[in-house]
């Protein structure tokens, strides 16, 4: 809204008006704002979560040997971050930006779905929260929404790369004049650079371009269920979930930003997508939360995000991805969740293959990944077999797995960036 207002002060020649044309300017305003916001309203949240003793109960020591220390944190702080993401947003964004109204769109959605599943834990006093498959249709419902919105709406179209010639050892990359509904997306450690999904589809004849848009659709549900998914499976420990998403958001500012940018977008062999700026100034707005609600939730926490704030921010990482054509980088960016998703799956599928033989074996002490750092053998189920019962050989402490899960976040974010001229 401030956006518009200065804007239009602007043709008065009102000093500083101008100032509103540049990202930069906004994008800054929109991390200090949101940064600000956090850490006033959280501590007014905070207080009044304590007033109405609406906190974690203790939890099972065999899953959390930390567990009793937890006891009477409040939860549902995803609605700190939810807070401090849209009223930023809201005042300094370009509202009339197709990709903006989606990130919007995409917090409201997830945050009001994790808010049910933590109002069923807290005020019903069902541990089990909202049923899976009501969680599995709310993520699948935004990632076919956003992924209809980009095939369907006029205004999400980009400029494809071209490499015209060669010059010695240097490919000139150029960009196509017309923008255009692409199907192209940047895929790593390849050459061209680019894959084209009506091209995977090619075997459909002159329905690839169809067949094409439909698994890109199909491609955006995955991405953004896995990821809220794996964002909520992170979320076990004081400040990690809340770390590793404001490192992988400052990662996909960075991509938003040279993907706005033509010249940019030419050094790196990227498409340039008009319009992808105000995803910069949301992703400042997402960071900027993430630290503030840090300054509450490092450990010690003082509050926890709940699902309120954990799929919200998972499904923020995915269709921020997707909407950059970055959706195939996301198993790097985001490994930490892709790691703490597979180890559930394998401690599943390995119980389950072993039960039907009649023997309780499991692959990890404990799932996710991070609680089989925290856990000892002597806590371990004396009537079940572990494969990695001496891995690791002795407990982390909490803050110690966090940090540490945080320097890998830090290195797979370098990595992925990397990937961008490593082909």
């Amino acid at each position: 809204m401030l956006y518009y207002l200065f804007r239009f002060l602007e043709q008065y020649n009102i000093p500083g008006a101008h100032m509103w044309s540049y990202i930069s300017f906004r994008a800054l305003l929109t991390l200090i704002l949101s940064l600000v916001i956090s850490a006033w309203f959280g501590e007014k949240f905070i207080k009044y979560m304590r007033r109405r003793n609406i906190s974690e109960t203790s939890r099972d020591a065999s899953v959390d040997p930390f567990g009793e220390q937890k006891k009477g944190v409040p939860t549902m702080g995803g609605i700190i971050i939810a807070v401090s993401i849209l009223v930023p947003v809201l005042l300094l964004g370009r509202m009339r930006n197709v990709y903006l109204l989606l990130m919007i769109g995409t917090t409201v959605w997830l945050g009001f779905l994790g808010f049910l599943d933590d109002y069923i834990k807290i005020f019903r006093h069902d541990k089990a929260g909202l049923k899976g498959k009501y969680k599995i249709v709310g993520q699948v419902s935004i990632g076919l929404i956003v992924g209809l919105v980009l095939w369907l709406s006029p205004d999400a179209k980009l400029h494809e790369n071209v490499i015209t010639e060669q010059q010695g050892h240097e490919l000139v990359v150029t960009h196509k004049s017309e923008p255009v509904k692409s199907l192209k997306t940047t895929i790593p450690f390849v050459k061209e650079h680019n894959l084209d999904y009506s091209g995977v589809m090619s075997f459909c004849g002159k329905y690839k371009h169809a067949a094409g848009w439909i698994l890109f659709v199909a491609m955006t549900i995955l991405v953004v269920t896995a990821v809220s998914n794996g964002a909520n499976l992170n979320d076990g420990m004081d400040g990690m979930c809340a770390g590793n998403s404001a490192i992988i958001g400052v990662a996909l500012g960075i991509f938003a930003y040279v993907s706005s940018h033509i010249g940019y977008a030419s050094y790196f062999n990227i498409m340039y997508i008009p319009g992808s700026q105000e995803l910069v100034v949301f992703l400042c707005a997402f960071v900027g939360a993430m630290i503030g609600f840090l300054w509450y939730n490092a450990y010690p926490a003082q509050v926890f995000m709940g699902d309120t704030g954990s799929l919200m921010t998972g499904g923020i990482i995915g269709v921020c991805a997707v909407i950059i054509h970055k959706e195939l980088l996301v198993p790097i960016l985001c490994g930490i969740f892709l790691v703490e998703s597979l180890s559930v799956i394998l401690q599943t599928r390995v119980f389950a293959f072993y039960k039907k033989r009649g023997q309780r074996v499991r692959l990890f002490r404990a799932t996710p990944i991070h609680d089989n750092f925290r856990k000892l053998d002597k806590d371990l189920d004396p009537t079940s077999r572990f494969l990695l019962r001496g891995w690791p050989k002795r407990q982390f402490n909490e803050s110690k797995i966090t940090v540490r899960f945080w320097i890998v976040t830090i290195i797979l974010a370098a990595l992925t960036i990397i990937t961008l001229k490593v082909r």
